[in-house]
């Protein structure tokens, strides 16, 4: 009898909801008995409470998102106190309020547990341990007095069937000859709301239309547990035009179970919308770092995240905490338990690893843990490290997920003895190699030895007789400065059948910095025997590259 939340699927919410229609074919129309006394049963008595004009605030009406969020705010915590039940437990009406909490020993009620349950929100306006001085007791109870009263016609089934919080009310265990009056007492600017849910709970359909009005609706359906009118608010919020403004909006709507079970397709929504516009952060630095916590998180969680490389993600996370929470105290709170999920340390670079050991942003223990675990994932067979990545993938972590980035990842090996050298290690899909046909480039991430900064680049270009495509591979070196380096450079890929390394090429410079240097046709064939299916240079699906550096500093 109750609308479950799990009752209709939300992949088929354009059909279900098409034309006005919120539920399947087997839910009526039943809007002709609305407010109508021959198909009714009892009266539904809706007391409207407000506040004198000394006690009411400015700014009431709500003429956009950005209006309807504040006054939300406001009332937050209020409207949860704001509901009073009144039973007619006796054949003499009986409002339960703040100074009558308990039901009267001589109501002779049957079942005294359901009528607690029934009366559970009546009894939480007011628990005796609010503040006598509080502005928000003072708010609901002290300033409140009732503006008007309104009288409607209701069906128990048709309430009941939608609603678990009507069905619990109207099962509670009264005598049918008391049960004829219910009262509500809710706060004036739920007003409309209600009256909206009360007949869409009849007629399927809802009357308003724009933003604030339906997260009004939605907010009302929500306390009184009408799931079925939450995905329809949620339908209609997700059919308008998205603003960061609105999106954030929808990620700070109450999270209890019930609420984030009918409105995540809109908050889905609202976390792909937030990703995209925001996808390349160096374009909206300004925006990006007033954004709050949900919205950061929408953006660290999407694959699509247009970066340079996981070292920028975490300085970018630190910027953000340390702009946004300037208590130590709270950063770490937050980056510990909210934020670090969201970087991949393992994609992050070994001298940037070392800085987050010291970084006192993080708790030691915690950034202790991140470190480890990064080092060991990049330890780990490859097979192990696909492992890990997909089983995070069904999750919002994004520890173990490689994301697209500008610069590749490398892995690196450094020796100092007997000369400073360094083996790299660059992966590369098949589908990347395929991407840069037919004049495309790749660049790795930054590596360091011998205090300078070089990086490896991978291009697809015509060979020296310009007669073919073929893949390039070049060495590069960051820096610009009058200190030159000898480099001897030995180029190397796995290939099949073996699946070990071969040497490639060999050679060596002299950088004096911001030059490259490398070899045009690096395999010796042209570019369509390169990316063939039977090509031996991809194991797998990926191309596996080996460069390996011994440095000489000149005189």
């Amino acid at each position: 009898m109750k609308d479950q939340l799990n009752s209709d699927p939300t992949t088929d919410m354009g059909s279900r909801f098409r034309h006005g229609a919120s539920g399947s074919g087997s839910d009526g129309d039943f809007g002709f008995a609305f407010n109508d006394s021959n198909f009714s049963d009892r009266l539904l008595r809706i007391e409207i409470m407000g506040v004198p004009s000394e006690c009411h605030p400015d700014g009431e009406d709500c003429t956009g998102i950005s209006d309807w969020d504040h006054h939300r705010k406001r009332r937050r915590e209020d409207i949860k106190k704001e509901i009073v039940l009144d039973l007619s437990l006796c054949p003499e009406e009986q409002i339960l309020n703040d100074s009558q909490p308990d039901m009267d020993d001589g109501a002779g009620c049957e079942n005294q547990d359901a009528e607690a349950e029934a009366v559970a929100m009546a009894e939480e306006i007011h628990s005796g341990d609010e503040d006598e001085n509080s502005n928000e007791s003072s708010w609901s109870m002290d300033c409140s007095t009732v503006l008007r009263v309104k009288t409607l016609h209701i069906s128990s089934p048709i309430l009941a069937a939608k609603s678990p919080f009507f069905y619990k009310l109207f099962s509670n265990g009264m005598r049918e000859s008391e049960q004829r009056h219910v009262t509500l007492r809710i706060n004036a600017s739920e007003e409309d709301a209600l009256l909206e849910l009360l007949n869409f709970m009849y007629s399927n359909t809802l009357s308003v239309t724009t933003a604030p009005a339906l997260l009004d609706v939605l907010m009302a359906a929500d306390k009184f547990e009408v799931a079925s009118c939450m995905r329809y608010c949620s339908w209609l919020l997700h059919n308008l035009p998205m603003t960061p403004e609105s999106a954030l909006l929808y990620l700070d709507l109450p999270s209890s179970v019930l609420m984030g079970e009918a409105v995540q397709p809109l908050t889905d929504a609202a976390k792909q919308y937030l990703a995209a516009r925001y996808k390349d952060v160096t374009k909206f630095q300004e925006e990006v770092m007033a954004l709050p916590l949900a919205g950061i998180q929408a953006i660290l969680a999407s694959d699509d995240l247009q970066i340079a490389s996981e070292d920028a993600v975490y300085d970018f996370v630190l910027k953000w905490a340390r702009a946004q929470y300037p208590k130590l105290e709270d950063r770490r709170e937050v980056l510990g338990s909210h934020l670090a999920q969201y970087i991949s340390f393992p994609y992050m670079t070994c001298r940037k690893l070392k800085k987050v050991l010291t970084c006192n942003d993080f708790d030691q223990d915690v950034a202790s843990k991140l470190v480890l675990e990064a080092l060991f994932y990049k330890a780990d067979a490859p097979y192990r490290q696909r492992s890990l990545a997909a089983e995070e993938s069904a999750t919002s972590n994004r520890r173990f997920v490689e994301r697209a980035y500008k610069y590749r990842p490398v892995k690196v090996v450094e020796f100092e003895l007997p000369r400073q050298q360094c083996v790299v290690y660059l992966d590369l899909k098949r589908e990347e190699c395929v991407n840069l046909f037919p004049s495309g480039r790749v660049y790795s991430q930054a590596f360091h030895l011998g205090g300078q900064g070089f990086f490896l680049s991978a291009h697809c270009s015509m060979d020296q007789q310009s007669s073919f495509h073929c893949l390039g591979l070049f060495l590069g070196m960051q820096e610009k400065g009058s200190t030159s380096f000898t480099v001897d450079y030995e180029f190397a890929a796995r290939l099949k059948p073996t699946e070990e390394f071969v040497c490639k090429y060999k050679g060596n410079y002299t950088f004096t910095g911001g030059k490259a240097v490398g070899y045009r046709n690096l395999f010796a064939v042209p570019w369509t025997s390169f990316v063939a299916e039977d090509s031996i240079y991809f194991i797998n699906g990926t191309l596996h590259l080996r460069a390996e550096l011994t440095i000489r500093l000149c005189s």
